[in-house]
């Protein structure tokens, strides 16, 4: 496998810090080329000297000076803003880009990095709920192509390789349940941020985890699984797996299903994505399955987890509605995290925002950056 160059968008978040850990065994296939971060200018700095990159961008400009002195002494070179994110993926010295930043502000250079016809190992799920036509559009367009990097869709692109091209009936995606999933409502509606960020099996960054929790993450990884396989949202069944060991199945016409199964280690579908179509060690857990005894599947409860509901009904509604519910799920969650408001406050302030929205059913990119800003607006206002 010829040496591959990769850009990281996000690279001291949870996804951005394990992609590195999958280079750090591999420096012989990969080399990285260009990180970036919001605001963690220290850990960036670390990053850029250990793996000699060559590009570092802090997003935040208010960290730029703190940034270019930690690596005054070091040959990367040091930029700040989200343009400057936008040029760099474009650069030919890019041959895969990681989209890892969390959030609607992953939106933009992923974009770049498409229309530049670069393979995208996307983790930034909002960037397929907020403008998942647009960007499929323009993934065909420029040549490009986006590979998953979310366990559960990697399992379905994993799967899908073995279909053949037979028909898809149906695409069942697991869920954990998250760290409420046995709890009572009365329960739930008093818990703190400190109690939702316990998540039972994965690691990951506190938005992720709060979206685990309330199950809207499950149900962008709806949204984003109509995006990124092109099925109508009618054949995407949720179903509860607490073990988190099937990370999805893909279901035939003649009822066969196929799954894909492995220990919950983000690493595993991150190096499957960088390294496609071939297979490398990441260092994680392999099953045991004398061990692991019996698996588990219920119905998620939509009268306790109001969050996924909502999902389904704007997939439904489609136009902007997607962008909608996330840009007032991002700023509720905020809010969550910062104690201004309760647990069942993120799915009320998200489907009032939803039902108040000003629908646009086939949004240009400039009407999806509107309707981001005026949602997020209007969140914010629910928020006392």
């Amino acid at each position: 496998m010829k040496k591959r160059r990769i850009a990281i968008l996000g690279s001291t978040g949870s996804i951005g810090t394990q992609t590195l850990d999958v280079v750090r065994q591999h420096r012989d296939l990969f080399e990285v080329e260009m990180i970036s971060a919001g605001n963690n200018a220290g850990l960036l700095a670390a990053q850029a000297r250990e793996f000699d990159v060559n590009n570092v961008v802090i997003c935040n400009e208010a960290r730029y000076e703190a940034l270019s002195e930690a690596l005054k002494d070091s040959d990367s070179k040091v930029w700040t803003g989200v343009d400057s994110l936008c040029s760099l993926v474009r650069g030919e010295g890019v041959d895969i880009v990681v989209g890892a930043m969390v959030g609607f502000s992953g939106l933009r250079p992923t974009l770049a990095a498409l229309e530049a016809g670069k393979i995208v190992a996307l983790a930034n799920k909002e960037t397929l709920v907020a403008a998942g036509a647009l960007v499929t559009a323009t993934m065909r367009e420029h040549g490009a192509v986006i590979l998953p990097v979310d366990s559960e869709h990697s399992a379905i692109f994993q799967c899908l390789l073995g279909a053949q091209g037979n028909t898809v009936e149906r695409i069942h995606l697991t869920a954990s349940g998250g760290p409420f999933r046995t709890w009572e409502r009365s329960r739930i509606a008093a818990a703190k941020a400190s109690d939702a960020l316990k998540h039972p099996n994965w690691d990951m960054g506190a938005k992720v985890t709060i979206d685990s929790a309330t199950m809207m993450n499950k149900g962008f990884e709806v949204i984003e699984a109509r995006w990124l396989f092109d099925v109508d949202p009618k054949c995407i069944n949720v179903v509860v797996h607490p073990e988190s060991i099937i990370h999805s199945m893909v279901e035939f016409t003649d009822g066969a299903v196929i799954a894909q199964l492995g220990c919950p280690d983000m690493r595993e579908p991150i190096g499957f994505a960088l390294s496609f179509p071939a297979r490398i060690t990441v260092g994680n857990r392999k099953l045991d399955f004398a061990q692991l005894g019996s698996l588990n599947f219920e119905a998620p409860d939509l009268g306790r987890f109001p969050n996924l509901r909502l999902a389904f009904e704007a997939i439904e509604r489609g136009g902007n509605a997607p962008c909608a519910l996330n840009a007032a799920n991002e700023v509720a969650v905020a809010a969550y995290l910062k104690g201004q408001i309760g647990f069942y406050d993120i799915s009320r302030i998200n489907e009032k925002c939803l039902a108040g929205l000003n629908f646009a059913a086939n949004p240009s990119l400039d009407d999806i950056f509107e309707t981001n800003a005026e949602v997020a607006k209007i969140a914010d206002g629910c928020i006392s």
